[in-house]
């Protein structure tokens, strides 16, 4: 049942900022979306342990394969974690603002799950990307102004509120 949702939610997020698509995300519920997100943090993983796995002077070739993955899971996964949910919380806060100014009718609960699923491209882009070269700073820059830039026309579809007598 949750891997449908799952597989219909990445669907939906590959087309973002289609507005029937944003707003079958705004029906996914918050677990669907973190669980999303762990899976995509969990992806975006997947080049640093390969590469502390096969270097040798790595704590991957010191200490035993499990010991490792909860080394990996403290020190790499977790603190990634931290800075992704408290990136997308800083972008949607933004998007609050943002959308008081242009007087639309969104809140930061959206915003927040509807800039999670705008990482999915990016997301999916940097593991295959870091397997073939180096990934600079540039690359995270880029990400920044896409969600952005995606956030802004995501709040210009919601509607205008409507001026209260």
């Amino acid at each position: 049942m949750k891997s449908v949702v799952l597989l219909q939610t990445f669907i939906n997020s590959l087309k973002l900022p289609n507005k029937q698509a944003m707003f079958k995300l705004n029906r996914v519920g918050m677990d669907v979306t973190v669980i999303y997100l762990f899976i995509l943090i969990l992806l975006i993983s997947v080049p640093s342990l390969t590469s502390q796995l096969t270097t040798d002077d790595s704590a991957g070739a010191v200490i035993s394969f499990p010991v490792f993955l909860i080394y990996f899971f403290i020190f790499s996964y977790l603190p990634l974690t931290i800075a992704v949910f408290l990136y997308i919380s800083l972008l949607a806060y933004a998007g609050t603002g943002i959308a008081k100014l242009l007087n639309r009718k969104i809140r930061f609960s959206i915003l927040w799950k509807l800039n999670a699923y705008t990482a999915t491209i990016p997301f999916m882009l940097y593991p295959i990307a870091a397997f073939f070269f180096p990934i600079t700073d540039v690359f995270l820059v880029l990400f920044i102004l896409y969600s952005f830039l995606f956030m802004l026309k995501m709040i210009t579809v919601y509607p205008r509120r409507k001026k209260r007598k």
